[in-house]
């Protein structure tokens, strides 16, 4: 995040990023737990297809009803790409998704703040 869109961030936001921030360090009590239940599975062939086959049915499931929830009001997107997340822990191509999403979702909040503050300053000036 540069200084300069720093400024656009509330407090609310920046909370959210070091929570994420936060939640991806690999040092955290949670992220060392994962890290040996999957060595553990990992050890184990026949564990490893039961595990990856799981993923997929949970992940799968979560963003199909996120797909059904997108028309009505409430978290549907949000819901969809929980769903991606969960595929991207396994699948490859659910995390190029998950990054791509990412940045599109960047790239909307960035415009939408130049977009706001622009109008602002026009109300203003």
């Amino acid at each position: 995040m540069s200084a300069s869109s720093a400024s656009f961030y509330g407090p609310f936001e920046r909370e959210i990023r070091d929570d994420i921030a936060h939640a991806e360090r690999s040092g955290n009590v949670w992220s060392r737990s994962m890290r040996r239940s999957r060595a553990f599975i990992a050890r184990h062939p026949l564990l490893q297809v039961a595990y990856r086959i799981a993923i997929g049915v949970v992940g799968t499931a979560v963003a199909v009803l996120g797909l059904i929830l997108v028309p009505l009001p409430g978290p549907g997107w949000l819901v969809v790409f929980l769903g991606l997340a969960i595929l991207g822990t396994e699948f490859h191509w659910a995390r190029r998704i998950s990054l791509w999403g990412k940045r599109m979702l960047e790239r909307f909040w960035t415009w939408w703040r130049a977009r706001r503050a622009a109008r602002q300053a026009r109300s203003t000036g």
